[in-house]
């Protein structure tokens, strides 16, 4: 992984020591909250209902062992003993104390961690496929790229107050395990006819209020210049992007209202003064950051009679390595997925201890290294066979090992109402009715993409589960509308809306009911997206409202 050089360390020292001044002359009275704010923002702080939330970057989704201690430690001194992963493969702490937060961040920095561009209108954290530099169909690991855009877009001056917030999605895989069609610019990893390594390029992807799926800008960018490019759609975006309305200031907004085909124009334009400048990137700056993503040193592949000894003789223990385990590049190996969801706790939350204890599982198992996914949950990736049966009884025993990978329990859901000052509705508790309700049924319902969120806003994903739930406010009530299609595949798709909003005490029920017409009409191990392609949104409406 990166590892930081003499300037970065400084930088993030300095930036920790600028943001407590900062904060002890907002505390002092010498900043009013409209000064305080973009300087918070820029550093991960919101405020919420109960107290201030510091979100604080993982690039990539990777930690070290040495990291995920410190988080752990952080979740002990200063929150209420957890954390939560985020969809973009963050982790949030829902209880700091603003005087508190510097000092955090100092904690945060001798780690080489932050918080920089967590939040507010700026480039936020690069997010990728978890399977990176693991996965046998990816064309090259796409890792090192995504730290060189982070280098650039690290407290880069022309886009520190962008319109709006911006994200970006990195995939070196044809199969797309980090959603870029649903990011403002989406990078998708290509081999030119020369045999040369550039990226499909996507445009105004996004989720929130107005869900839309990135459309193609340009086939094929050289590595070279994907950082000229990027520049290039920023700056047009900085220029053109609305600022008289935050709910269409969005990239996606404005390539929708200019249209691609110009907006393109635009990009070009622009492209053409710069793709020749400093940013162009010569083989020796890409080299230089691959040579930080080398892989570990693997052992090579033997034959473990123990291992299948454990699945013939535990059904437990192969229930869990069919549903949370993924095949590696390299057979001796397994990639392991570690459950956030187990129905003792919130959906994407993980307590001190679990941190603690799985920074010194990771060191034991899997190279010293951690991986935090798009769906709430953490990845080893890099475990050997022979040494997945006493894992999994590690995991077990720090309730880490819920057999759910993929199904209905495994579900994204937001803070809601719980926590979060903009939600219309609680997710929290939904997803413990329905965790409740499918803890013993997940695995034979098969996999099914569940995503939630508590207001508009889509922090959950719920336009692209399979099934979508989102909270809306009726008059002071919670209700909810329920989707069903959606996919954050390779052939991302926006959920469609199954009909009027449902009571709260009726939601669990309903889903329920989804379940049971799915699993009426599939055809043998059919996936849900499948059998609904095949009969239709009409089955599901119908059974849903007759009962409801």
């Amino acid at each position: 992984m990166y590892q930081y050089n003499e300037l970065d360390q400084t930088l993030i020292n300095e930036r920790v020591e600028e943001f407590r001044d900062q904060t002890k002359r907002f505390l002092n009275g010498d900043l009013s909250e409209e000064q305080f704010r973009p300087l918070r923002l820029m550093n991960g702080l919101y405020i919420q209902t109960h107290a201030p939330m510091l979100r604080v970057n993982i690039p990539y989704g990777l930690l070290s062992s040495k990291q995920l201690r410190m988080l752990g430690h952080i979740a002990n001194k200063y929150d209420k003993n957890y954390g939560h992963i985020s969809t973009r493969q963050n982790i949030q702490f829902n209880w700091p104390k603003l005087e508190q937060v510097p000092d955090i961040l100092a904690d945060l920095a001798t780690v080489q961690m932050h918080a920089i561009q967590s939040s507010g209108n700026c480039i936020r954290n690069i997010t990728c496929d978890p399977l990176a530099g693991v996965c046998a169909d990816e064309i090259e690991d796409p890792r090192p790229y995504c730290e060189i855009i982070r280098q650039w877009a690290t407290l880069h001056p022309e886009f520190s107050y962008l319109p709006r917030k911006f994200k970006f999605a990195v995939s070196g895989s044809p199969k797309d395990r980090a959603a870029t069609q649903v990011h403002d610019i989406g990078l998708n990893m290509k081999k030119g006819a020369d045999g040369n390594i550039g990226f499909e390029v996507l445009v105004g992807g996004g989720l929130g209020r107005t869900p839309v799926i990135g459309q193609v800008i340009n086939t094929f960018i050289a590595e070279e210049d994907i950082l000229s490019y990027s520049e290039a759609i920023l700056r047009t975006y900085n220029l053109f992007g609305r600022r008289d309305n935050k709910y269409k200031a969005r990239i996606k907004i404005l390539v929708r209202e200019t249209g691609l085909e110009k907006f393109k124009q635009q990009v070009e334009t622009e492209w053409r003064s710069i793709k020749d400048g400093p940013l162009k990137l010569s083989q020796d700056d890409i080299q230089r950051v691959k040579s930080h993503f080398a892989p570990p040193p693997y052992q090579a592949s033997s034959e473990d009679p123990s291992f299948t000894e454990h699945l013939n003789n535990d059904p437990l223990f192969k229930q869990w390595a069919e549903q949370n385990t993924a095949e590696h590049k390299h057979s001796a190996y397994n990639v392991v997925f570690v459950s956030l969801k187990s129905p003792n706790r919130a959906p994407g939350d993980i307590t001190d201890q679990q941190m603690k204890n799985l920074a010194d599982i990771s060191d034991r198992y899997s190279f010293g290294q951690i991986r935090t996914t798009h769906e709430q949950n953490i990845a080893l990736t890099d475990v050997r066979k022979s040494d997945l049966y006493p894992l999994w009884k590690r995991l077990k025993s720090l309730d880490l090992a819920t057999p759910n990978i993929g199904t209905i329990t495994d579900m994204i859901c937001c803070p809601g109402l719980d926590f979060c000052s903009l939600a219309n509705a609680s997710s929290i508790d939904i997803a413990a009715g329905i965790t409740k309700r499918f803890n013993n049924r997940a695995i034979d319902t098969g996999n099914i993409s569940l995503k939630m969120s508590g207001c508009m806003n889509g922090c959950g994903h719920h336009s692209i589960g399979e099934i979508g739930i989102l909270g809306v406010d009726k008059k002071g009530e919670q209700w909810y509308q329920l989707t069903l299609g959606g996919s954050d595949s390779h052939n991302s798709k926006l959920g469609d809306r199954l009909g009027k909003a449902i009571a709260k005490e009726n939601v669990v029920d309903a889903i329920d009911t989804i379940v049971n017409v799915y699993k009426e009409h599939r055809i043998d191990d059919e996936p849900f997206a499948k059998t609904l392609e095949r009969i239709g949104l009409q089955p599901f409406k119908d059974s849903v409202y007759d009962t409801h």
